[in-house]
């Protein structure tokens, strides 16, 4: 399996903005949230942010999508989608272990505090939940490079 990363751009946004809100449809609480509003948000953060973005490629074919945002002090890790018929293949983990092996800083990002998938895959790799923001969201983060070779 060959993986690659290639710069997204335009074409890439209503595919990201697709995933975006599948994941926000199936663990977000609207009943504290104007869901509207919220997607509105994605739309302008996606268009504004686009060059941040990186199309994840699994032999060549489309898998998902990464934004990595440097803040000056650490690396946010955000929007990172797998595609449903790639997931399960190790492309997620292989993602992340990029990103933390090249980053050199704290990394962290927002997730939902019901995707037990995704904080399964997360804990796996170091990460740890460092604030609860809301009653769905959680930050959770990773000291960089503190890890052994085989852990990477």
């Amino acid at each position: 399996m060959k993986i690659e990363y290639l710069p997204a751009d335009e074409t890439d946004a209503a595919s990201i903005l697709e995933q975006s809100r599948a994941l926000i449809e199936r663990y977000e609480d609207f009943s504290s949230i104007d869901m509207d509003a919220v997607f509105a948000w994605m739309e302008r953060k996606t268009e504004k942010c686009i060059a941040e973005y990186s199309r994840i490629l699994c032999d060549g074919e489309t898998a998902g999508w990464i934004r990595a945002h440097d803040d000056g002090e650490k690396l946010e890790l955000d929007d990172l989608f797998i595609l449903p018929q790639f997931r399960n293949r190790g492309i997620g983990t292989a993602t992340l272990r990029k990103y933390l092996r090249e980053s050199g800083k704290p990394i962290y990002f927002y997730v939902f505090s019901q995707n037990a998938g995704a904080l399964r895959l997360y804990e796996r790799l170091g990460f740890r939940v460092r604030e609860t923001v809301s009653d769905t969201r959680v930050i959770m983060e990773q000291e960089p490079c503190q890890k052994t070779t085989k852990q990477l």
